[in-house]
């Protein structure tokens, strides 16, 4: 750097101005700098300013691999979030930490390898959170717990969703109505969308006056086809159906098809919170509430820079809804199946 700054006949601060962007920097200047670095074949070394600045402009997005591991909705908020942070002058980093070792999460943390963390598969109890504010790692959530305090999250609306997905196929005649969850396990450990959208179904059919039920199924095809035999046996009169569970919607799908049934002819399939690229996979394809992931992905990520920058804005705490795209999986109610004549 000082022979750089030599060439070009400026100071060494000027050109760490130059290349970190703390500073302005005339637009001449910069240029004899940059043409002075070319002339030397001088590259900045990232770790060496970040040992310097004590900043690595590096931001860490945790995504637990749980179960469902990382499909292609939850690329769209990886591919989002990594975008916005190179616009920003950051990297980000991909720690798929597991959800209950905070120790890891400590250990990683605290190593400097990034200058803070967006959260996601956030909990309504989650330890990530307290041991992030406790150790005061700058942090944003993409998702929400049930106590957010002062803490920026950006999530979608599953309460106003869920609800709306529930009007759509009331509105379309059907009076029998399925949720299809993800797994018990997801419910029973508290994980936010699962417990969320599970009342908001409960209370929306209620208000709807439907007969409205509800399954937990694991996140595979297979686990889809299984719940659909299960829901045919238990509940014959059956028209509609709700899916938040990406992976297990083709399964049911196909379930549907391999008895004969009709979609949307017989029965009605809605997917929640689930991508254009995966809807268009299946056949028919999919009727989707379809989430705004690069919206939140971007979101979250500018939202912890500007706390890492120091940027005076308010506290950030939004919920953004599902968007209704139609295809060819939802139509009018039929007879209800096993009605007698």
């Amino acid at each position: 750097m000082a022979d750089v700054a030599r060439r070009a006949n400026v100071a060494v601060s000027t050109v760490s101005y130059a290349l970190n962007g703390t500073r302005p920097v005339a637009k001449a200047t910069a240029e004899r700098i940059r043409k002075a670095m070319d002339e030397l074949g001088y590259r900045p070394n990232a770790l060496a300013r970040g040992l310097a600045s004590k900043r690595s402009r590096n931001v860490a997005l945790i995504f637990p691999m749980l179960e469902r591991g990382l499909g292609l909705t939850e690329m769209e908020f990886v591919s989002a979030a990594a975008e916005t942070a190179g616009d920003l002058g950051y990297h980000l980093v991909l720690w798929s930490t597991p959800l209950g070792d905070t120790d890891l999460l400590t250990k990683l943390t605290r190593q400097g390898l990034v200058d803070g963390v967006v959260i996601m598969e956030v909990h309504l109890e989650d330890a990530r959170i307290e041991m992030l504010r406790r150790n005061g790692v700058p942090f944003c959530m993409i998702g929400r717990t049930g106590d957010n305090r002062d803490d920026p999250f950006a999530d979608i609306d599953f309460e106003s969703t869920v609800r709306d997905a529930v009007a759509h196929l009331a509105g379309l005649g059907h009076r029998s109505v399925g949720f299809v969850n993800h797994s018990q396990r997801s419910f029973d450990t508290g994980y936010g969308p699962s417990v969320r959208a599970a009342r908001a179904f409960e209370e929306a059919a209620a208000a709807a006056g439907l007969h409205g039920f509800s399954r937990f199924c694991d996140d595979s095809p297979a686990a889809g086809r299984e719940i659909w035999r299960d829901i045919t046996a238990a509940e014959p009169g059956v028209t509609g159906l709700i899916v938040m569970n990406e992976r297990a919607s083709a399964g049911v799908l196909a379930a549907i098809l391999q008895q004969g049934g009709r979609v949307p002819e017989d029965y009605s399939v809605l997917s929640v919170a689930s991508s254009a690229r995966v809807s268009e996979m299946t056949y028919p394809p999919l009727t989707t509430y379809h989430p705004p992931a690069a919206e939140l992905g971007r979101l979250g990520v500018q939202v912890l820079i500007d706390r890492l920058e120091g940027r005076e804005v308010p506290l950030v705490q939004q919920l953004i809804p599902c968007r209704l795209v139609l295809r060819d999986s939802t139509g009018p109610a039929a007879r209800p199946h096993g009605a007698g004549s």
